[in-house]
């Protein structure tokens, strides 16, 4: 709800007699420039008007959530409600639903809407208190631009049958369907066989599949004058394929050239079935940023086999001795293994910024989770300071509300490093693209039973579990040398587990 100071202030304009005399009195900027300068008015229209048909407030809020204070002689005093940047790259949005309907009461902080942004589904909270008058765009409105009139609030309940026909500022009646931003129609296919007019003279015969027709019986002489022979024979026309039309069936000229200008039937095309998705949000952004990091960083991998035996020895004693209380992944050695490295070599810790390179004291690792809008990649803040146990509950509950779509921005937005494990897929080995502006990314596979020379083995070889990672490298921050020293002692760190805790 808007200030003492500023209610006084709209309603006192609005209902004066004397509404010049009171606007300057209140809105004067050599009576009032304290009150203005406490007060976040954006903009004041009209004040010196020497008759008050029309006052517009605009306020910012601490949400920076732009909201219009708006009444004239046809409409009681409403706050126009505009969409919001849900995070700090977003231009435009989606309305997947409202969860208030028109008439219903509001309240600070109550759930108004869902909004899909360029990264994940957001809960907006109601920006207002107050009474849901009018639902400008209605749901499953796509493509919405941020700063775009969504809704209206209203003060009093009474209002709310003011706004019923209530128009926007474009002119569209509020409330009708919004057109959808694309329109997939389907070409229509069409086969078109033209049959041109041969000359009789000199006959334009393609060369074609003979149509279907009741050849001569084999052995019977087929009579053809000399003209029809040679036409047929210039033009690959079988003769027992031609009907004659002259005496006992004798194919003359004009029989050949009607053969050979028939429409040939074709075949119609096995077309494959097939269904239009459409493109999310956050499938747009990935595909915008991946293309992106591909096409300008110079990306190059380096690959190494982890011996994983220490690792799965150890992390099956920690279950063990849970007692139900945790369950250890071998990703949260992974992570932990990952970030105690980045404070090892801590040049790989940092990011491109064109005119220079930004290198990060804490580490914050990005884990990648698949979910069924796409690729996310929430953030295990200050991973080199926490335990194992630790790392596992925050990847458990963020990788949960990722497939909810309930994570917040602050969640999931930055990072100095990304981990994306494709192991529990039984992926033996692949190649991650750079999730910018980081410098690196650590692709994990899938683990796997070897036979290794083993001198000391009475057979002379042994059994051992390995498991193979790459890492994708930003040429531009990254050197070769130096990424070879990250996977050096990253492998030192899965092989050796103890040493995690010096």
């Amino acid at each position: 709800m808007l200030s003492f100071s500023r209610r006084v202030c709209a309603s006192t304009i609005r209902t004066s007699p004397k509404n010049a005399i009171t606007s300057q009195r209140y809105l004067d900027p050599a009576r009032t420039s304290s009150w203005i300068c406490k007060r976040p008015i954006v903009s004041f229209s009209s004040w010196t008007a020497p008759r008050r048909s029309n006052i517009l407030l605009r306020f910012n809020n601490v949400n920076k959530q732009s909201k219009l204070l708006f009444c004239n002689q046809a409409l009681p005093e409403h706050i126009k409600v505009a969409l919001p940047a849900l995070s700090p790259t977003m231009q435009m949005g989606t309305l997947l639903s409202w969860e208030k309907a028109e008439g219903d009461e509001l309240e600070d902080g109550d759930l108004l809407a869902q909004i899909e942004t360029d990264k994940a589904t957001m809960d907006w909270e109601t920006p207002e208190s107050g009474y849901l008058a009018k639902i400008v765009a209605p749901e499953g409105s796509k493509d919405i631009p941020v700063g775009k009139l969504v809704c209206i609030i209203v003060d009093n309940k009474d209002d709310i049958g003011a706004f019923k026909d209530f128009k926007d500022e474009s002119g569209e009646v509020v409330g009708a369907p919004a057109a959808s931003s694309e329109t997939v129609q389907q070409p229509e296919s069409k086969q078109e066989v033209t049959a041109t007019e041969p000359e009789k003279s000199a006959p334009t015969i393609a060369a074609t599949t003979p149509v279907a027709s009741t050849p001569a019986p084999a052995g019977d002489r087929i009579f053809a004058t000399p003209l029809a022979r040679t036409l047929a024979s210039e033009h690959g026309i079988a003769l027992a394929s031609v009907s004659g039309s002259g005496p006992e069936g004798q194919i003359r000229k004009d029989d050949v050239i009607k053969f050979a200008s028939a429409p040939i039937p074709v075949a119609a095309p096995a077309t494959a079935q097939y269904v239009d998705i459409p493109v999310t949000g956050v499938r747009k952004v990935i595909a915008s940023r991946l293309s992106e990091s591909k096409q300008t960083i110079p990306h190059y991998y380096l690959t190494v086999d982890i011996r994983m035996d220490e690792i799965l020895r150890l992390r099956q004693r920690f279950n063990d001795t849970a007692e139900s209380q945790y369950k250890l992944s071998v990703n949260d050695f992974v992570i932990k293994a990952a970030a105690l490295s980045m404070k090892a070599v801590p040049e790989v810790n940092s990011s491109w910024h064109d005119t220079y390179i930004r290198q990060y004291e804490g580490v914050d690792v990005s884990v990648a989770v698949d979910t069924s809008n796409g690729l996310i990649t929430p953030i295990v803040f200050g991973a080199h300071a926490k335990g194992l146990v630790e790392i596992n509950n925050d990847v458990m509950s963020l990788a949960q509300k990722a497939k909810d779509n309930k994570l917040k921005p602050e969640e999931f937005q930055g990072g100095t490093f990304t981990i994306s494990n494709l192991g529990m897929f039984g992926i033996k080995q692949f190649t991650a693209i750079i999730n910018p502006p980081q410098a690196c990314i650590l692709a994990v596979g899938t683990t796997e039973k070897r036979m290794i020379p083993d001198e000391s083995a009475e057979s002379g070889y042994s059994k051992g579990t390995f498991m193979s990672v790459t890492l994708s490298c930003d040429h531009r921050v990254v050197d070769g040398a130096m990424g070879a020293r990250w996977l050096s002692a990253y492998r030192k760190f899965m092989e050796k587990p103890e040493t995690m805790l010096l």
